[in-house]
C-alpha cells in the first residue's frame, strides 16, 4: 500500500515537472493576446469650438503572423521576417486584413455600429515578436453624451490558430477612463456603467492565468519548491520573489523602467537554470530523500515526527543541518542557504518585468491603472501560493515515505528543467 502512495506521488511530480508536459499545455504560443487603445476622436476641423465627439480612435496591435493567416493569405505574406517585407506585405493586403479586424472588433454608439477606417498600419515589436500596429477612426452618428461598445472577437478559438484569445483595452471614452480584458466569455465593453470591481476581476484573472500558462515561470517556482527543506524555506523564498517581482512589475507596467525582452527573457530562463542546478548538485551528493534534510537515511524508517519537522517554522536542534553527515556537502548546504534569498530576489526583479510585459502597457499613472496592475499582481500570488499549497505537501510526503524513490524522480525532474531551460538561453539569445 505504501509504496502503491508513494509511486503515485512520484508519478504526479514527475508529470507536474516535466517540460514536455509543460511545453504542451502551458507554451506561450498556444495562446496571443491583443492590445487596443481606445479614446474619442479629437473633433473635426470644422467642428465648433472643438467641442465633444462622438467618433472613436483605436490603435490595435495584433501578432503579424497570426494576422496573416487568419486573413488566410499567402505564405510570403506571414513568413516574412524583415520589417520592410511585413510592411510591404501589409501595404499590398490592406483590404484582406482590414476586412478581418473590421469584421471582428466593432465600436457601436448608442447601438448603432460606427463606420470604420483604416487610417494607417506599423510594424512594431512587443516582447521579440512582430505586431502589425493598425490605426483606425470610427465615425459615429449620434448626440454627445450617449454610449460606446467596444466588442472583440478576433483571433477566435475557430481559427484553430490560437486559442483563449484576449483583447487587452485602455480606453479613455465618455469621460471616463479605464482598462479591461475582453474575453470569449466576455466580449464587450459598455462605457458607463461602473466596472471597478469588474476591471479588477478582469485583471485578476489574467494575473493568474498568466503564471499558470507561463511555463518558464512555473518551472522557476517548482525548482524552488525542490530544494526547500521546511515550510520556513517556503515562506521566505516566496515572500522575496513575491516582492521583488511586484516592485519591478509595477515599475515596468507605468513606464518608470523599461528593459528590453532581449535582456529579460535569456536572463528568466538563466535563472530557472542556476536554481535547478543547484538543486541537481545537492539532491545527487545528498543521496537518499534528496539530501535535503525530510527523509533521513535510506535504512530510517519513516516517522510521523520528520513531517513535522518539515512543517515546522525552525527545525529541531539536531536536525539543523538538515540531517547531513557529510562536511562538505552541509557547508555547500550552507553556502546555498546563505546566498538563496538573494538569488531569489534578484531573479525576482528579472521576472516582475517579463510578467509586466504580458499587459503591454507603459503608460503613466493613474488610479485607473494602478487598479488593474495591483488586482493582475494578486492574481499571480494567487496561483503561486496555489502551486505552493499542491506541490511542497507532496514533496514532505514523497521524501519522507520514499527517500530513494524521491531522489530519482528529483533528480530527472532537476535535469529535465536544467536542460530546458539552457535549452531556452540558447534559443532566446540566438533570437
Amino acid at each position: 500500500m505504501r509504496l502503491r502512495r508513494s509511486l503515485a506521488l512520484a508519478g504526479l511530480l514527475a508529470v507536474v515537472s516535466s517540460p514536455a508536459v509543460g511545453q504542451a499545455a502551458w507554451a506561450h504560443d498556444a495562446t496571443s493576446d491583443v492590445y487596443a487603445e481606445v479614446t474619442s476622436a479629437p473633433s473635426g476641423p470644422g467642428s465648433e469650438g472643438g467641442g465633444p465627439t462622438t467618433d472613436v480612435s483605436a490603435v490595435l496591435d495584433l501578432e503579424y503572423d497570426l494576422l496573416m493567416k487568419s486573413a488566410w493569405l499567402r505564405a510570403e505574406a506571414y513568413e516574412a521576417t524583415d520589417r520592410a517585407d511585413q510592411l510591404a506585405q501589409l501595404g499590398e493586403h490592406e483590404a484582406e486584413v482590414d476586412g478581418y479586424v473590421t469584421d471582428r472588433f466593432v465600436v457601436t454608439y448608442d447601438g448603432e455600429p460606427c463606420a470604420p477606417a483604416l487610417s494607417g498600419a506599423d510594424v512594431v515589436e512587443r516582447g521579440e515578436r512582430a505586431y502589425a500596429s493598425l490605426a483606425y477612426t470610427f465615425v459615429c452618428d449620434g448626440e454627445p453624451e450617449g454610449v460606446h461598445e467596444v466588442s472583440s472577437a478576433l483571433f477566435p478559438d475557430a481559427e484553430s490558430f490560437v486559442h483563449s484569445t484576449e483583447t487587452i483595452i485602455r480606453y479613455s471614452l465618455d469621460e471616463e477612463d479605464g482598462s479591461a480584458v475582453l474575453t470569449t466569455a466576455s466580449p464587450t465593453l459598455t462605457t458607463g456603467e461602473h466596472r471597478l470591481l469588474q476591471q479588477v476581476g478582469e485583471f485578476f484573472v489574467l494575473g493568474g492565468e498568466h503564471l499558470l500558462f507561463g511555463v518558464d515561470h512555473v518551472l522557476f517556482l517548482l525548482a524552488l519548491l525542490i530544494g526547500a527543506r521546511r515550510l520556513r524555506d517556503v515562506v521566505l523564498m516566496a515572500t522575496a520573489f513575491t516582492v521583488a517581482h511586484s516592485v519591478t512589475f509595477l515599475l515596468a507596467a507605468l513606464g518608470v523602467v523599461s528593459v528590453p525582452a532581449i535582456v529579460v527573457e535569456p536572463v528568466i530562463a538563466a535563472s530557472i537554470a542556476v536554481v535547478a542546478v543547484v538543486d541537481l548538485v545537492l539532491i545527487w551528493r545528498g543521496g537518499a530523500g534528496g539530501g535535503l534534510g525530510l527523509g533521513g537515511s535510506a535504512s530510517a524508517g519513516p516517522t510521523s515526527g520528520t513531517v513535522r519537522d518539515a512543517l515546522r517554522w525552525r527545525a529541531p536542534a539536531g536536525l539543523r543541518d538538515g540531517g547531513l553527515r557529510d562536511a562538505g556537502l552541509r557547508d555547500e548546504r550552507g553556502a546555498w542557504d546563505r546566498w538563496r534569498l538573494p538569488v531569489v530576489f534578484v531573479f525576482g526583479l528579472v521576472h516582475g518585468v517579463g510578467f509586466a510585459g504580458a499587459l503591454g502597457i507603459d503608460a503613466a499613472w493613474s488610479w485607473t491603472l494602478l487598479w488593474s496592475l495591483l488586482s493582475f499582481n494578486v492574481g499571480i500570488e494567487a496561483v503561486q501560493l496555489g502551486i505552493i499549497a499542491v506541490v511542497f505537501p507532496l514533496l514532505v510526503l514523497l521524501r519522507v515515505r520514499a527517500p530513494r524513490t524521491a531522489r530519482w524522480v528529483l533528480l530527472v525532474s532537476c535535469a529535465a528543467i536544467a536542460a530546458l531551460a539552457l535549452y531556452w538561453v540558447v534559443d532566446r539569445l540566438a533570437g
